[in-house]
This record gives structure tokens, C-alpha cells and sequence, in this order.
């Protein structure tokens, strides 16, 4: 129990999309603090026992619901929000997903897959995988955004200038995140917790997981923010810096081809090395391995790494 908030949004207060329209869950106070109950990307669909089936019926009208949207009084556009997250309270359960159509490598893995995780809320240590290794764990919010000002229901799925479906993995408790305000009161709305992500989330999923999430929400006069910004107060990898990194590399013209290509290259290295099947080690890769741009500059030929934590095997 937030023993601090002003306020609790129970995940039954929850909503589809971004729409400047809609009704306010709860009108609050600039610099108070707020306890969203969130549920996971899936709204429930994918919970405890689920299973392939499970997965192949799912619903995608109910996928990534979130928890709101807030009505900050004096919020105007040209503002910021200053959104400071202070705890997740994290369930214990996970799922990661490759959902046919979906992900970096959607034309090479065009079956469903689906791996559910149990982890210790409280403890949070490293979760086993299944097929090998244990993930470091480090909770965060992937869809966390305020309504845009055009007009009519937004998807949920691209994230947007202000905000919404970004998959951040450092959007974690201590950070401060700045969100333009286009509309209004802010609208603002939180969801799509993870246990654990790497950067780029190249499955499409992460682990998956249903939480709670204390956040003080602030303002911002006229900031004009162009997208969101936000601050960390500690390093942010340090939960996988332990025992070093095995990095694959994509080079050419295309940043996208190269990305494609170091995190196959990852893929057949997990092959080689632990005996992984190709759809194990691309769900893996998902939850903890991360893309970074490592060369931008040197035309015409640009360098993509994938850089996989040794610590999950160690």
C-alpha cells in the first residue's frame, strides 16, 4: 500500500488507445502522487496456466490497455508533464510472445510461440528461462504518454510525440520522464508493465508482466518539449554489466538491415554455444539482449552490434 498517494486508479479504470475525448478516470492536483493498478499488454488475456491456445484466441481489440487518463488541473498546451516514477509493485508473472506478423524477424519466425515466467515479486532475482539461462530482472512501464491534440482514437501500438508505446527499458522507479502536453489537463495514462526488456524488445515482447506503478505527477510551465525527455539517477545496465557481453555486429547502408542481421547473427551464436533452438534464443534476445547504433558517421557504411549479457549463463 502507497502509503504516500493521494490517489489509487484501480486497472478496472482503464482504457484502449489515445483520445483527447476521453472521460478523466480521476482529476488530480499538479505534484501529487498517484498508485496505478496496471494490467499486462495482453489486459489479463495471457495470465497464469495460459498456454499456445491461449495465445492463438487471443483478443487484439484488448491488447496494451492503459491505466487513466489523468486530468492534471492547470496542464495547458506548451507544458510538461514531469512524471517521477516511484515504485512498481511487480505480480510474479510473465509471458513473452512471438506473435506471428510481429517483430524484427516476423518473416523468419512465422509461428506462434509463447514462454510463461514466474519470479520472486519481492526479491526480484534473476528468472529462470526455460530452455536455459536466467534473466536479470528490472521493472519498467512500456506505454506511458499523454493524449495528442488531433482529434478521433490513436492506436496504441506507435509510440508518438507525446509519449505512449515507447518501450523504454529505463523507465524504471527513480527516473523522472518529461511528456509534452498537447491537450488540456495532460490526459495522462500509464500501462504495459515488463519485468525485464532489452533494448529494441526485437520479438515484439518482453517478459510481460501485470504491476502497479506510483508515479508523482508535476508540471512544467511552458516547457515546449518537442518529444519526450527523461532523467536516470544511476547507471541503467548495471543489473547485466556483471560478466561482460558476446556482441554480434550488422554492417552496411540500411540501420535496419543491420539490425536484423546482428541480432541473427545472436540468434545462431546461442545455436552454437548453448544448444538453443532459433525461436528460444530469439524470445531470449527479446527480454535481455540489446541493439545499439554503434557507427553513424562513416558512410556509406553503418554499424549495428547486438550485445547479449554473459551473466545470464553464468
Amino acid at each position: 500500500m502507497c502509503v504516500a498517494c493521494t490517489h489509487t486508479i484501480h486497472r478496472a479504470r482503464h482504457h484502449f488507445g489515445w483520445n483527447r475525448d476521453f472521460e478523466p478516470a480521476l482529476v488530480a492536483k499538479a505534484g501529487e502522487t498517484i498508485h496505478f493498478e496496471c494490467l499486462d499488454s495482453s489486459g489479463g488475456q495471457l495470465g497464469k496456466g495460459a498456454t499456445l491456445e491461449t495465445l492463438s484466441n487471443l483478443d487484439f481489440g484488448k491488447i496494451n490497455p492503459v491505466t487513466g487518463p489523468v486530468y492534471v488541473e492547470g496542464a495547458k498546451p506548451g507544458d510538461a508533464l514531469k512524471v517521477t516514477l516511484r515504485r512498481f509493485v511487480p505480480s510474479g508473472v510473465g509471458w513473452t510472445a512471438n506473435i506471428p506478423g510481429f517483430g524484427l524477424l516476423a518473416d523468419q519466425f512465422a509461428e506462434p510461440a509463447l514462454h510463461m515466467w514466474t519470479y520472486d515479486p519481492v526479491a526480484m532475482t534473476p528468472s529462470l528461462y526455460g530452455p536455459g539461462g536466467r534473466v536479470p530482472l528490472k521493472p519498467f512501464a512500456g506505454t506511458i504518454g499523454v493524449a495528442p491534440a488531433e482529434p478521433g482514437l490513436h492506436s496504441v501500438v506507435p509510440p508518438r510525440q507525446v509519449g505512449g508505446n515507447m518501450d523504454i527499458r529505463d523507465l524504471t522507479a527513480g527516473v523522472t520522464l518529461y511528456l509534452p502536453v498537447e491537450v488540456e489537463g495532460a490526459l495522462f495514462s500509464i500501462g504495459d508493465t515488463h519485468a525485464a526488456q532489452g533494448d529494441g524488445e526485437v520479438c515484439g515482447t518482453a517478459i510481460e508482466s501485470q504491476m502497479e506503478v506510483e508515479a508523482t505527477i508535476e508540471l512544467v510551465k511552458d516547457a515546449r518539449l518537442k518529444s519526450p525527455r527523461f532523467t536516470t539517477t544511476q547507471p541503467v545496465t548495471r543489473h547485466l554489466d556483471g560478466a561482460g557481453y558476446e556482441v554480434t555486429t550488422g554492417v552496411g547502408p540500411d540501420l535496419m538491415t543491420g539490425a536484423r542481421e546482428s541480432l541473427m547473427r545472436m540468434i545462431d551464436l546461442l545455436g552454437v554455444e548453448h544448444g538453443m533452438s532459433p525461436i528460444d534464443a530469439y524470445l531470449l534476445c527479446s527480454v535481455c539482449g540489446d541493439l545499439r547504433i554503434s557507427e553513424i558517421v562513416d558512410a556509406p557504411n553503418w554499424v549495428v552490434s547486438f550485445y547479449f549479457p554473459r551473466i545470464v549463463f553464468a
